[in-house]
């Protein structure tokens, strides 16, 4: 099963959590045993499993991300001013994969899916989520 989440992003740089619409995802397809991937489309995107108890993190990763690739310094800056999303995004990944165990996301209590923006705010950011069932 694949299917496509759309995203609208408000932010140059910010992480959305995706973990209900997959969730919702693995809930519709019926697959006890398995695996999800979800993928970003985009050379600016990424997808990243983090801690969603509290904001902090995201805002961490962020300015973590900010400080070891900071803006305006790199030669693709020439082309369009984004040298250091595709940067970002390159080092983060552009899928995740979790397994599905009794019809259930394998996340732990702390882990949630989050969809990273480093190049926004976008309209129509996609991540592709594949479900695939191994029983």
């Amino acid at each position: 099963m694949r299917e496509t989440i759309h995203l609208e992003t408000h932010s140059r740089e910010i992480l959305v959590d995706i973990t209900d619409q997959v969730e919702r995802l693995v809930n519709q397809s019926g697959i006890e045993q398995g695996l999800v991937n979800a993928y970003a489309q985009g050379a600016t995107a990424a997808i990243m499993i983090q801690e969603n108890w509290d904001q902090s993190v995201q805002t961490d990763v962020i300015d973590l991300l900010r400080k070891m690739i900071p803006r305006g310094v790199w030669l693709h800056d020439a082309q369009d001013g984004n040298g250091d999303s595709h940067l970002k995004a390159g080092l983060v990944g552009p899928s995740e994969t979790v397994p599905i165990i009794d019809g259930k996301l394998g996340l732990s209590r702390w882990q949630n899916i989050f969809f990273c923006e480093f190049d926004g705010p976008r309209r129509d950011r996609r991540v592709v989520v594949t479900l695939i069932s191994v029983s």
